[in-house]
């Protein structure tokens, strides 16, 4: 009996634009459909009324979620003052009536000004936040109790971009966690006016951006004219931040043997970027390591990422077998 063909494997990352209205599920189902296999995964979700950049991993690439935990997000927001709602974006319901005020722009960006650096954030009770195992959104929904605590968060620019009307949208860059909805309740209270999150982007997440990402209508064309996997970011340029180092075969088989290697300083080629906030840690020698290490072999292929134990010394803790 003729064996079945298989689908044709994509290991690496997709940047998708995703459209207001939808949610990250409904983008990872429709990749996976265009795909025609189901490994697909995403970077962290988008609220339905948010758009810009999603990041899905597909294949091997899912062994990667571990590594994107923490990354600074960015986005451009509107905040429609005049009043608050229950959920702190345009989706939920009024909670007073509309008393649009007359925006003072010295006012607003001294208000972002004093959000800027670490601070501790209330979550909003419609949130995704886990209560007892149960999203505080279902609980507020069903008017129960809603208990949250508030979470450490650090916003590294929040900048007043225009004021339109009742309308003022800024661009906030900020650490993963932090609710742009509660920046925008926050500031309505401030005001005096309320205010809800009313538009929404994120334009960058970690080394991705927006300028990279694909509307679902392109890639969707890009399969129909057998070019899907060019849209695909490959195994060997994710992760820049982590270091590198190209291995000869001897030390390439102890690799994907899961055993430990040593290097020479020489070897380290130094990743692009810096590394996410607090991922560089201290040897008890007190001499500085790079927390993981990206590992090639001779033919330039992604084989493992890697830890240091001990200074110059490392185990792998992802590898990948070589493809049949």
């Amino acid at each position: 009996m003729p064996r079945k063909p298989q689908p044709a494997r994509f290991d690496g990352a997709l940047v998708i634009d995703k459209p207001q209205g939808k949610t990250s599920h409904d983008m990872v189902d429709a990749v996976r459909h265009l795909a025609g296999f189901r490994q697909v995964g995403h970077l962290g979700t988008l609220d339905p009324l948010a758009t810009g950049v999603l990041v899905l991993l597909l294949g091997r690439a899912t062994r990667f979620v571990q590594f994107y935990t923490g990354r600074r997000k960015r986005y451009t927001a509107g905040y429609r003052f005049g009043f608050a709602t229950d959920t702190y974006d345009s989706e939920g319901q009024a909670q007073g009536s509309d008393n649009p005020p007359v925006l003072d722009r010295a006012t607003l960006e001294k208000f972002a000004n004093e959000r800027v650096g670490l601070f501790a954030q209330m979550p909003p009770i419609y949130s995704a936040k886990k209560i007892h195992g149960r999203p505080a959104y279902e609980l507020a929904r069903k008017n129960l109790p809603v208990e949250l605590k508030p979470v450490e968060v650090e916003v590294f620019e929040y900048r007043l971009v225009e004021i339109e009307g009742a309308v003022a949208r800024f661009v906030i860059e900020c650490s993963s966690g932090t609710y742009i909805r509660s920046l925008a309740y926050e500031m309505g209270e401030k005001l005096g006016c309320g205010a809800h999150l009313t538009e929404i982007s994120r334009t960058a997440v970690g080394e991705f951006s927006l300028e990279q990402a694909l509307k679902l209508e392109e890639l969707a064309e890009a399969a129909r004219n057998g070019k899907f996997e060019s849209c695909i970011i490959k195994l060997e340029h994710l992760l820049p931040n982590f270091p590198s180092i190209t291995v000869l075969p001897v030390v390439e088989k102890r690799v994907r043997h899961g055993s430990k290697f040593t290097i020479t300083p020489s070897q380290l080629q130094p990743g692009r970027t810096e590394p996410p906030p607090g991922a560089t840690t201290q040897l008890d020698s007190g001499e500085p390591k790079p927390p993981r290490l990206r590992v090639f072999n001779q033919q330039q292929k992604l084989i493992a990422i890697a830890e240091a134990v001990v200074p110059r010394t490392y185990q792998p803790t992802v590898v990948f077998d070589p493809l049949p």
